[in-house]
């Protein structure tokens, strides 16, 4: 078996906000594997600034990958433990190269495009018009859940967004999720949250620093929304640390992305987890091309989780790979007769 890797920079159509800063560009890596004429493909999505593993020694690390890609999967991830991007891209590269198709990773009535996900719109941070332009796209384009980044304009603005949305959509119309990104000091968490509660919201996602589990226990315990942990699981490597989270905070929600906390296997034994501790649980992916985008959503759908999942950013870049997932009426579809066209 031969191994290489390839970075690949992908450009945003629009410069996309959160509350650590504007992005215009986004750096992913592909780990490609050859055997008997077979091709497999893995997306490394380290996302800079935020990823556990974004380290100077990263692109070392994808090298000894393909130096020792005969040391197999199952090894390959546990000796990776602390780069669980590159443990996602050797997961699915593998499982690419075993597939009947390269891009077909999971067969299911997804891949066959007999069924669909139900997904939420995301709200990207920006003025005020812009957020309002966007939320009346995505409620145009049939959406019936909303997810809005808040905590980068002032918070009456966001108040007043959230107005607009309830005037015309009641909670059984619309439901609306909002990501702080750890926004909020400790000391006025509790007072904004009880200020958003007005808006029936389903969730808050970290809406304090990650780091400060005594204080996001007591704001999961005191909160008027449910909490999901989001950050809050990155660089939580081991299982015995995974659990002690969840039982120190105790969340409503933990949101997985596999790229950010060692792919397939480390999102299972997240939602083992949760699921034993009756915490509620749902995956988004995290801002990769559609090459990652598309396993995601293809793991996603075997868990039958009938949660709304973060999986809408594939239209997101200028540059993406064309490919058969689309999203029609707030679903993501995979539409067979559309070919992919990757590199």
């Amino acid at each position: 078996m031969k191994a290489t890797y390839k970075k690949y920079i992908l450009n945003f159509k629009r410069p996309s906000g959160t509350s650590r800063g504007i992005m215009t560009e986004k750096e992913t890596w592909f780990l490609l594997l050859e055997e008997n004429g077979k091709v497999g493909i893995g997306e490394c999505g380290l996302l800079r600034g935020l990823s556990i593993d974004d380290r100077s020694d990263y692109e070392e690390k994808l090298q000894w990958v393909c130096e020792n890609i005969h040391l197999g999967k199952d090894k390959l991830w546990e000796a990776l433990l602390e780069f669980p991007s590159i443990q996602f891209g050797v997961e699915m590269a593998f499982l690419s190269l075993q597939a009947g198709s390269p891009f077909e990773l999971f067969p299911s009535d997804f891949t066959k495009s007999k069924d669909s996900i139900l997904i939420n719109g995301l709200v990207w941070m920006g003025e005020e018009g812009f957020m309002k332009q966007q939320i009346e796209e995505k409620l145009a384009d049939g959406f019936t859940c909303i997810k809005l980044k808040i905590g980068a304009i002032d918070f009456e603005k966001e108040l007043g967004l959230l107005r607009f949305i309830r005037q015309h959509f009641d909670a059984k119309t619309i439901e609306i999720r909002v990501d702080a990104n750890g926004a909020f000091t400790s000391n006025e968490a509790l007072i904004k949250l009880h200020q958003l509660s007005e808006f029936e919201l389903h969730s808050i996602e970290q809406p304090i620093k990650k780091n400060n589990t005594d204080r996001m226990s007591e704001l999961c315990k005191t909160t008027p929304i449910p909490i999901a942990l989001d950050e809050e699981l990155i660089g939580v490597f081991k299982y015995e640390d995974k659990a002690m989270l969840l039982d120190a905070i105790q969340p409503h929600y933990i949101i997985l992305k596999p790229s950010f906390i060692g792919g397939i296997k480390g999102s299972l034994e997240w939602i083992a987890l949760a699921e034993k501790r009756n915490i509620g649980w749902w995956i988004t992916s995290a801002l990769e091309s559609n090459v990652g985008l598309n396993a995601i959503a293809q793991i996603t759908y075997t868990l039958n989780n009938k949660m709304p999942q973060g999986l809408g950013t594939g239209g997101l870049y200028t540059n993406n790979f064309d490919c058969p997932l689309e999203i029609k009426n707030g679903q993501l579809v995979y539409d067979k007769k559309r070919n992919w066209e990757f590199m």
